[in-house]
């Protein structure tokens, strides 16, 4: 398995970096900066690699609410801070622009992303109205620009919006693979921070076949070990922030402490 010979370990925990509101983003007030934004990004990378996890995922969560077409702004920032920081980066990394599956292609290929997250396929709908998605341009794109390396995980079930009709999550997984050729899956809650229901996550388990399956949403030092004993890996945020909350910064105990839990399982398998 792939998942392996990039992250050196078996069941790998890939962090999310929730990189702060950027130029443009509601949330991005007077006072801010884009220096202070990427000081902060260098602290949580720091705690998070020293705290052990094995990969790391920019993502721009504070550009709320999400664009369907992202600006030119917001893939330039992430690109100035990834840039800046690349030199201190000890694991892999992976880059992710939230609802714009498009810009994550070119943003990894600016920044030599060695893998990718996003809602490449599907139709939904919720509070930021109807999201369709275009895998074939995609996939074309990412031939276009020569990323046969990189590695792409496909959201099965997107936080928040829901199908615009309603499909059985099995023959999606099935269908994705066939069609669309993801090199992993992810399997979410309802929200950020929301825990991933355990039989959705084995259906889908049992559906991808040889193609990793991670669990998205939700986990934590408490759960986590239940969560991998399906998946293949995690995709972690909110359970490393101060307080276990989506809006505090990285809390490097918090960090060390579910890496211990998961290390421990690791040793049995």
């Amino acid at each position: 398995m792939w998942l392996e010979q990039m992250f050196g370990v078996q069941k790998p925990i890939i962090a999310l970096l929730h990189l702060r509101a950027l130029p443009g983003d509601p949330k991005y007030g007077q006072n801010d900066s884009m220096e202070r934004v990427t000081e902060i990004a260098k602290e949580e990378l720091h705690a998070l690699q020293d705290g052990g996890v094995d990969g790391i995922l920019f993502a721009n969560e504070f550009s709320l609410p999400y664009q369907h077409k992202a600006d030119y702004v917001t893939v330039a920032a992430m690109g100035r801070i990834i840039g800046e920081l690349r030199g201190e980066i000890r694991v892999p990394y992976g880059v992710n622009v939230v609802l714009n599956p498009m810009a994550t292609i070119e943003l990894a290929a600016a920044v030599d992303a060695r893998f990718v997250r996003n809602t490449f396929t599907g139709a939904y709908i919720g509070e930021s109205g109807i999201t369709d998605t275009d895998i074939a341009n995609v996939m074309r794109r990412k031939s276009q620009l020569g990323l046969e390396h990189l590695k792409m995980l496909f959201k099965v079930n997107p936080e928040s919006d829901v199908y615009i009709a309603q499909r059985d999550i099995s023959q999606i997984t099935k269908s994705m693979i066939f069609h669309c050729f993801p090199d992993g899956l992810c399997v979410s809650g309802s929200s950020a921070g929301s825990e991933t229901d355990g039989e959705i996550l084995q259906a889908v388990k049992k559906a991808a076949g040889d193609i990793p399956v991670f669990c998205n949403t939700g986990c934590n030092r408490d759960n986590i070990t239940d969560k991998l004993r399906t998946a293949d890996g995690a995709c972690v945020g909110t359970a490393f922030k101060a307080e276990g909350r989506f809006e505090n910064y990285v809390d490097a105990g918090r960090v060390k402490a579910f890496m211990e839990s998961v290390i421990e399982y690791r040793k049995a398998l």
